[in-house]
């Protein structure tokens, strides 16, 4: 099976198993399948979740889409009249719970064609990141540990480089460099070369792709039963308003799939359903919120990783 093919089949089948996880997780909610059609060519999957015990609005994504380049990428990869293929999954998911974290991941594929057909270029890129609201350390150790794992099947290096990665990119620069969450692992552009053949990129991405679901439940089944009130969701949609900023400020998917005429519906679902802004706010020093924020910088959550 070509790696295409082969990695379309790993991203629907990812998008059964963690819907289907979810589902359970929540007790309540289910996915409403939304399919798509690109009026370029292929079209994708977005199924969405709402008002569930555990899961307030989320959405797990795979899109499949090819044809002729839009003029926007072929700009920003230097070519002209080529075709293309980009498949992946991705997805969102808010917590009711402040106590629970949001997360985020995304794995992708992407080849890019001669004019007769014949391939020119291919890479992978993908990551996961959390976001939560109050937090224990063992947790954030927990997420960071299930990825370094997946990573270490393929070089002891790549767990350091890709987090840092993370760290230097989910970033609100506009807000004294103020790290959305606590990071986790991202890449992008890797390329078959010398070192690492297209088979070798795939199995790297499966591995992280099934680390996803062992990253992020035990900690939502350690937390969604936490009693919480309305300081911990005025402090929580608080700083989903910096989530928000991220999101709509610096994330390059987004910004790209806007300027090129992307499905809004499915680019915009990543956003909360409720968030709010105050002016000038700072939490009150040595409480839980302040504590939260000392988190928001780059750290070492493996003793030895980095």
């Amino acid at each position: 099976m070509a790696i295409k093919e082969e990695f379309i089949s790993f991203i629907h089948g990812l998008q059964d198993e963690i819907c289907a996880a979810f589902e359970k997780i929540d007790g309540e909610a289910v996915f409403r399948e939304d399919p798509w059609q690109r009026p370029g060519g292929g079209g994708g999957k977005t199924r969405t979740i709402a008002n569930g015990n555990v899961f307030e609005k989320g959405g797990v994504s795979t899109s499949v889409v090819h044809g002729l380049l839009p003029e926007a990428m072929a700009q920003q990869f230097g070519v002209g009249n080529s075709q293309f293929m980009a498949c992946g999954i991705s997805l969102v998911m808010h917590p009711l719970n402040p106590f629970v974290p949001t997360v985020h991941a995304n794995f992708r594929y992407f080849e890019l064609y001669n004019e007769d057909g014949t391939l020119k270029d291919s890479w992978f890129g993908g990551g996961a990141d959390l976001t939560p609201y109050y937090m224990e350390e063992e947790d954030g150790r927990h997420f960071h540990q299930t990825f370094k794992e997946a990573c270490d099947q393929f070089g002891a290096d790549l767990y350091p480089k890709y987090k840092q990665q993370c760290d230097e990119y989910f970033v609100n620069r506009h807000r004294n460099n103020e790290a959305r969450g606590i990071g986790g692992i991202f890449y992008d552009y890797l390329r078959p070369n010398a070192d690492r053949t297209a088979e070798t990129l795939l199995a790297f991405s499966k591995a992280n792709g099934n680390a996803f679901l062992k990253s992020y439940l035990p900690i939502v089944e350690k937390t969604k039963d936490i009693p919480y009130n309305d300081r911990h969701r005025s402090w929580q949609a608080y700083r989903r308003g910096r989530y928000v900023e991220f999101n709509l400020i610096h994330d390059r998917g987004t910004l790209f799939g806007l300027k090129t005429n992307g499905r809004t519906e499915s680019i915009l679902m990543s956003l909360p359903p409720l968030a709010r802004w105050e002016y000038d706010f700072h939490p009150e020093p040595g409480s839980e919120e302040a504590k939260m924020v000392e988190f928001l910088v780059p750290r070492n959550w493996i003793q030895h990783a980095d």
